[in-house]
């Protein structure tokens, strides 16, 4: 069987939402295999859960580095995420039955393998619904989220489902700014590159290094996982045209 493997893309909150979501529309019309993704968020951004209606007032005024930092709303529930120093995978497929919990649980299989390979063990949360009154998406885990063996969440996930399609995303996060990080959310990060790289990364191969050595296992990962061979192919410029239309009128 064979999947489409989109390369790692850097671009706006916006059109990365877009993406996500026009690839899903076009799987559910036939236009598309199962797709697979990694991309990363410029300028930084935070992204809101689909229902997601609070959150504090001052991140409208919030700046990284000099640039505002987008606020974004996804197409997926959950709570919100800051996308700085992080990597995120998306994935669109149909054909998992079961339940919701099943379905990720079945999808997120490729990240606990692909992990594994690191030297990274991980195992899902098990936060109860009391994660709602949380407006930081990693201050708590549930039976979607993976976490490390100290109990730090690495990997937080979100699904839209329609007609028997699925929309996977989810951020890995790696290198935070901690104290950044903690003025948004008044917490500290969960897990720092220093926590999980060590383990198959010397200190000097950091940055893009890491992120493509991850995406590198997680795509061997995925082909193992799904019995499936990834097929590279970029997205066209008629590709872009139409999510760029499909973003403006969304």
């Amino acid at each position: 069987m064979f999947w489409r493997l989109i390369p790692l893309l850097t671009t706006t909150g916006k059109l990365q939402m877009a993406i996500d979501e026009w690839l899903l529309h076009q799987h559910l019309q036939g236009n598309i295999p199962p797709t697979l993704r990694f991309y990363t968020w410029q300028p930084v951004a935070i992204s809101l859960g689909y229902h997601q209606k609070r959150y504090p007032e001052y991140w409208q005024n919030l700046t990284w580095q000099g640039t505002s930092v987008d606020i974004v709303r996804r197409p997926t529930g959950g709570r919100a995420v800051l996308h700085q120093g992080d990597l995120t995978y998306s994935l669109i497929t149909s054909g998992f039955r079961g339940s919701r919990i099943e379905s990720y649980q079945a999808i997120c299989e490729f990240l606990i393998q692909g992990w594994r390979s690191l030297g990274i063990d991980l195992v899902y949360g098990s936060a109860g619904r009391g994660y709602i009154n949380n407006p930081n998406c990693f201050g708590t885990s549930t039976g979607a989220d993976l976490i490390l063996p100290n109990r730090k969440k690495l990997i937080g996930s979100a699904q839209l489902r329609k007609k028997g399609a699925i929309l996977q995303h989810g951020s890995m996060i790696l290198a935070p700014d901690v104290e950044f990080f903690s003025y948004v959310f008044n917490s500290q990060p969960s897990p720092v590159v220093s926590d999980i790289s060590t383990s198959f990364l010397s200190a000097n191969d950091r940055g893009e290094d890491l992120i493509n050595q991850i995406i590198e296992a997680l795509i061997r990962a995925a082909s193992e996982c799904f019995k499936i061979q990834l097929i590279t192919e970029p997205l066209s410029d008629k590709e872009w045209v139409e999510i760029r239309n499909f973003a403006n009128t969304n």
